[in-house]
């Protein structure tokens, strides 16, 4: 059963109607102990960085990645994994990954270079993983300001070009990431789902 994070910021009907097309089942729950108890959890953000942290259930996030269950954050969800974020002001984040949130650095409203990055990025995989096993690059679905300075270049699984390089996959042994949207990403991004599901289910196996 996989769990999808509800505090108020997530885009729950999209992630959760995806998750129904690939016959998942699902719960969305702030309750502490189903969110524990659940397979997996999928941690999905719509809105800014400080926002997030402030109502998100940290340390019940943090007790679920050490228990070495799968877990997914999506956009946003994607970006509080990681150290801190500069985002309306120094933020700490929930420190499951090396780096940083930084905000594109340019200027809004120009023609060859709007902020935010919005619409769709070919996505280049730069590392082997299981979230990307048997997959093609192609395109995905992007709506952000700000990007991952990823300390450890090794927890980037593909990246993306938007004058910039863009960490838009990340993992690191049960933690994964998705800077864009995968539920809006057309056949790759139900792909990269489906290798996540794929992950759940092997875990799952082997108990």
């Amino acid at each position: 059963m996989i769990g999808i994070v509800d505090y108020g910021m997530g885009n729950l009907f999209s992630v959760s109607k995806a998750l129904e097309r690939l016959n998942a089942d699902y719960f969305i729950s702030a309750d502490k102990n189903q969110l524990l108890n659940a397979d997996a959890l999928i941690l999905p953000g719509v809105g800014a960085f400080r926002d997030a942290m402030d109502q998100l259930p940290a340390d019940t996030i943090k007790e679920f990645a050490a228990s070495g269950k799968p877990l997914l954050g999506i956009c946003l969800g994607m970006q509080l994994l990681f150290e801190n974020s500069e985002e309306n002001g120094f933020t700490e984040g929930l420190g499951l990954l090396p780096g940083s949130v930084r905000r594109f650095p340019g200027k809004e409203g120009t023609a060859s270079y709007k902020v935010p990055h919005m619409g769709w990025n070919r996505l280049e995989f730069v590392k082997s993983s299981p979230l990307t096993e048997e997959l093609e690059e192609d395109y995905v679905y992007f709506v952000h300001s700000y990007f991952v300075n990823a300390e450890d270049s090794a927890v980037v699984l593909a990246k993306t070009d938007y004058h910039a390089q863009v960490a838009a996959v990340v993992g690191r042994d049960n933690i994964f990431g998705m800077q864009f949207h995968p539920e809006k990403s057309s056949k790759l991004g139900m792909s990269l789902l489906a290798n996540f599901l794929k992950i759940v289910g092997e875990r799952n196996a082997v108990r």
